[in-house]
């Protein structure tokens, strides 16, 4: 996929779902999603696509430049984290490659700031990291978010985009909403209305 296409598939993607503002795991989680009449969009598909997602998330500075091998990383850690929120919205076991992938990424780099000295600003904390370690990090930290979501409060108001073919995740902001963005839930409810109508003529 080329940066035209990229940018194409960008403004083809629905908005942040639910929860998405509060946990940056369930945005990348969401990064790929089906769409009706058998269109999907990818918004790591290429390594510049996931380098300005990345940006965009404060996970690393846009002068980062990425390489396939680290989109194919993120896009890894990603469907595990898939399948982990996807278990946990149906309640079912974990598999455990899953859990091993996103415990790697966890454990990967060191996650505490640390301790420097700088002369004009005196000993502040850093996350310091080689350049070629950004994407380490980034990982990291999505884990990490991911493994809070799972764990925390909000862990029985994950759900799944409930507006086929609709693949997305979300947390319930609203009573049983199910859907991820007015465009899912504009659908699901002409669809319900479509079968009502159908069911009463026929």
């Amino acid at each position: 996929m080329d940066d035209t296409l990229a940018t194409d598939t960008a403004q083809t993607a629905l908005p942040p779902a639910p929860g998405a503002d509060q946990y940056r795991s369930l945005d990348f989680a969401d990064t790929a999603a089906t769409l009706p009449a058998g269109q999907s969009y990818d918004l790591l598909a290429t390594p510049g696509s996931a380098m300005r997602w990345l940006a965009a998330h404060d996970l690393t500075t846009p002068d980062v430049q990425l390489y396939e091998v680290c989109a194919q990383r993120m896009r890894a850690l990603r469907a595990h984290v898939r399948v982990l929120f996807a278990a946990r919205v149906d309640g079912t076991t974990p598999p455990e490659d899953s859990l091993r992938a996103v415990n790697e990424a966890l454990t990967a780099v060191p996650t505490a700031p640390l301790l420097a000295w700088d002369g004009a600003q005196g000993l502040r904390r850093i996350q310091a990291h080689p350049i070629d370690r950004a994407v380490n990090h980034a990982l990291a930290t999505l884990a990490a978010d991911a493994a809070d979501l799972l764990t925390g409060p909000d862990a029985g108001i994950l759900a799944a985009c409930g507006s086929a073919p609709c693949d997305r995740f979300l947390i319930r902001t609203h009573g049983r909403r199910h859907w991820c963005s007015t465009r899912c839930g504009d659908r699901a409810r002409a669809a319900r209305a479509y079968a009502r109508r159908s069911g009463s003529t026929g």
